[in-house]
């Protein structure tokens, strides 16, 4: 008789399988960098996917040289402005904000999305920051940004974005200063990133709500005797009589989707402002048209559109980039049928 095999469905690396508790998504690391201080992180919204005709330039491939499709992930990258500076200090449970100097000149629109602090006084809180970074009590300097999409994008989102931006560089002083340089200021895509450099992407997945064990595990659907309770998308067994306990590892019904995934080294393929370049005549199904900056990703990003996508410094990439690639065609057609 043949020796009966059978593998698991569904991948436990992503358990629990819950909602993410933002929309915006989570950097809980940055990469190491030396030289000048800059952002290591972007934000932008995705719009949809179209292809682009480009040479290969990838070495030892079969079509090094040649004309090759490939499919790419738009998304509209309005400037970020920069709200606050956050000093960071280590204590035995870890980094702890200590203090945080926020700009007075910000978006009205902020206001829907954080109460912000009353009767700050700026000066005073970037003197304190100095005194950390001083007697060496600041172990790091981060700042918060915000997007303004209601403004520059299609996004029809009058709350922006906030979220947590690393800065790169070991000189904690020339962090300070450049964090103070941006402060209230609108910073680009062009000042963080460059078109054929590698990024990491980070984003929540499109939600689809309770489902079954049959979608949400890819079990198979039992035959009609075998299934006693009435229904044949089920499990067989949820486990042995003794322990009397369900484990988390058998396939059961619930959330599916929204959760935050990471996706490494995606390559941007192009950088741009020219917005006939890209848009078609109908405009992206579920997004319209692009109105400002925007840039090419190779390949997919997780996330439905009008989604927040965020950008950062490659952590795993060997190569810091592969250089612009020679894009001779990028297709327009209209997705609407």
């Amino acid at each position: 008789m043949a020796k009966g095999h059978r593998p698991r469905r569904g991948s436990l690396a992503f358990s629990p399988r819950k909602r993410a508790k933002s929309h915006v998504a989570r950097f809980r690391s940055w990469p190491e960098s030396s030289g000048e201080p800059k952002l290591q992180g972007f934000a932008g919204y995705k719009v949809g996917m179209t292809h682009v005709v480009m040479i290969d330039d990838a070495k030892n491939s079969i079509t090094e040289g040649a004309e090759i499709s490939v499919p790419v992930t738009v998304i509209e990258t309005p400037a970020i402005k920069v709200a606050a500076i956050r000093a960071y200090e280590n204590t035995t449970y870890g980094d702890r904000a200590v203090t945080e100097a926020w700009s007075p000149d910000l978006d009205s629109s902020i206001e829907r999305a954080i109460v912000m602090p009353k009767n700050h006084n700026m000066d005073k809180a970037m003197e304190k920051i100095g005194l950390l970074i001083d007697d060496g009590t600041a172990n790091d300097i981060k700042v918060i940004t915000y997007t303004l999409p209601i403004s520059l994008t299609g996004v029809p989102k009058k709350k922006p974005d906030l979220m947590e931006t690393a800065i790169s560089g070991n000189d904690l002083k020339a962090k300070f200063e450049y964090a103070r340089s941006i402060l209230g200021n609108e910073v680009h895509i062009n000042d963080v990133f460059n078109s054929g450099g590698v990024v990491d992407i980070a984003a929540i997945t499109t939600g689809k709500g309770t489902q079954g064990a049959v979608k949400r595990w890819g079990i198979n659907m039992q035959k009609n005797k075998h299934s006693r309770a009435g229904s044949v998308r089920q499990v067989g067994t949820l486990g042995p009589w003794r322990p009397a306990h369900v484990s988390w590892r058998v396939p059961q019904m619930g959330q599916m989707g929204y959760h935050q995934r990471t996706e490494y080294n995606k390559r941007i393929l192009k950088i741009s402002e020219d917005m006939d370049a890209i848009n078609p005549s109908s405009g992206f199904i579920n997004y319209g048209l692009v109105r400002g900056e925007y840039i090419l990703i190779k390949g997919s990003v997780p996330g439905p559109s009008k989604r927040l996508v965020r950008l950062r410094e490659p952590t795993r990439s060997k190569v810091s980039g592969m250089g612009e690639p020679q894009i001779a065609h990028i297709s327009t057609q209209s997705r609407q049928g």
